[in-house]
């Protein structure tokens, strides 16, 4: 045994506890971050909020430079674990924690960026490891090849309700007065649109029997409107489930039965998802457990 291998032990160690959820310290350690990332956020709304914020300054400050300090070593030991420092530096969750944990330290160069703090929310994305969802990437998938598929009738369906907008909103103008807060066309347009869009926020309404006439059948356009973004994407989504055919289901389901991933996150490259009986990185080729 070599004096270089307390070191790297001690480095595994801390990167399975880290980056690896199938383990009882990883669990734990992924469950306590994701709690306090909620607990930050929540800090980061109340002092948004001026009456909470006079009365409980201090104290939501001190919190909070507690969760960032927390965050900052976690950070660095996310580095320093990994073998290769910058593949994680530059990583999306890398970009991620680094935004979470930079703000504050900031806000005592530039007044008010301790706002950005409340990106920490997309932190919550890990929760996907600890879950174990990576079953339904392939789920998502077919959703957005459902999505690309129908984004030309998707187009079309938005480009007829923005002509439709410009005509009703233009009528509304023409037929109510300026009292009942139609004042101009791009107005008009607007209150067509949250009408339509069933939102209805109140705050221009016609007054008029015909205004009020076409108000109605507005509502109950938007109402159909609703459904038919809905009906292209999932027309879609089942054309895809069709031609993959029944053969192809029951093979899949085969794979997925005797395939099992799991959560180990590579030492050289944080490549993670790997299966149960790999021995090396499906991305770089290192070895999982050297």
């Amino acid at each position: 045994m070599t004096a270089e291998s307390p070191k790297k032990n001690w480095r595994d160690r801390l990167h399975e506890i880290i980056y690896e959820a199938d383990t009882p310290l990883g669990k734990q350690f992924d469950i306590f971050l994701i709690i306090l990332i909620l607990f930050s956020v929540v800090l980061i709304m109340l002092e948004s909020v001026k009456e909470i914020d006079v009365k409980y300054h201090d104290q939501l400050l001190f919190m909070e430079w507690v969760v960032t300090i927390f965050f900052t070593i976690e950070y660095i030991a996310r580095i320093v674990c990994i073998r290769q420092p910058s593949k994680y530096i530059f990583s999306f969750y890398g970009i991620i924690d680094f935004i979470s944990t930079i703000p504050l330290y900031l806000s005592y160069i530039f007044a008010g960026s301790q706002v950005l703090l409340a990106f920490r929310i997309f932190r919550m994305l890990r929760i996907f490891r600890i879950l174990k969802l990576v079953k339904f990437i392939g789920e998502a998938s077919q959703l957005k090849q459902a999505l690309k598929a129908s984004r030309t009738k998707i187009v079309v369906f938005i480009y007829v309700v923005l002509i439709l907008s410009v005509m009703m909103g233009t009528v509304m103008y023409l037929i109510e007065s300026d009292e009942a807060g139609f004042t101009s066309i791009p107005r008009s347009i607007y209150w067509t649109i949250v009408t339509l869009t069933t939102v209805g926020y109140g705050d221009i309404a016609p007054q008029t029997a015909l205004g009020q006439s076409i108000a109605t059948l507005i509502m109950i356009i938007g109402y159909g409107i609703i459904a038919v973004p809905t009906g292209i994407v999932s027309a879609e989504f089942a054309g895809n489930y069709r031609k993959k055919g029944s053969k192809k289901k029951a093979k899949a389901k085969t794979i997925e039965k005797r395939v099992h991933l799991n959560t180990q996150v590579c030492h050289h490259c944080t490549s993670e998802g790997h299966r149960d009986d790999a021995t090396h990185c499906y991305h770089c080729g290192g070895l999982l457990n050297d």
